[in-house]
């Protein structure tokens, strides 16, 4: 963007590959030698999902049905599920773009960022990408896909100074997270290499290691991508 930032280091793969345990010890490790903070970036929506669906009588199959309009709205090949639905997707990518202010702010005063998540354009639908992956069937949900992309685009023009892109097959996350959908999963599996985020630079770990190792590894990582900011 051509503007001076403190350094952003973002965690990046499926859920269940370990991104906010390594996120945590990452920025432990940065703390000893600069200010640093964690940059959440996330919705929530998942785990106010199985909130929901822990609710006495109701919650069941009021889980069933949100997710039911979540999948239709993360599957391109599905038209968006109404303007309703559509609504409710754009005021949550409106509150993320605030998220990305607030952390933007905390870079520009020089604290450099740790965050398990970062938005991008490359994969609608997942891995923090626009949720209004599907069809637009009408011009006013056209006009809403539009407007969420552009969202999309205007934080994945600020490049992180580094990715970690931790790598996990399905039966491993399925041993750490048993109550997830195999199938949303699986998608989410497969697609982690996709994630370019703007020809970022990018180191790959595999997170089935023993996790000192991958510590290790993603330390090393960190420390040059910090030296080499600092020369630039």
């Amino acid at each position: 963007m051509g503007e001076q930032l403190a350094p952003l280091i973002a965690v990046v793969g499926s859920d269940g590959s370990g991104k906010s345990t390594l996120s945590a010890d990452l920025l432990a490790h940065i703390r000893k030698t600069r200010t640093a903070e964690s940059g959440y970036l996330g919705l929530g929506s998942g785990e106010q999902g199985r909130r929901i669906g822990r609710w006495p009588i109701i919650g069941p199959p009021l889980h069933r049905f949100l997710d039911g309009i979540a999948d239709r709205l993360r599957e391109p090949s599905e038209p968006i599920p109404g303007w309703l639905a559509a609504r409710y997707a754009l005021n949550k990518s409106r509150k993320r773009r605030a998220k990305f202010g607030q952390l933007l702010a905390r870079r520009r005063a020089g604290v450099t960022i740790v965050t398990d998540r970062y938005p991008q354009i490359e994969v609608p639908g997942l891995h923090d990408g626009p949720i209004l992956a599907g069809r637009a069937t009408s011009p006013r949900l056209a006009a809403m896909q539009a407007e969420e992309r552009a969202l999309y685009a205007e934080m994945a023009a600020f490049i992180p100074t580094l990715v970690i892109r931790l790598h996990i097959d399905v039966d491993t996350v399925m041993a750490r997270k048993p109550d997830h959908d195999r199938a949303l999963i699986t998608r989410k599996v497969e697609t982690v290499p996709l994630l370019a985020f703007s020809s970022a630079p990018i180191v790959d770990i595999d997170a089935t290691m023993p996790y000192a190792e991958e510590l290790a590894l993603a330390t090393v990582a960190v420390d040059r991508a910090l030296a080499s900011s600092a020369s630039q």
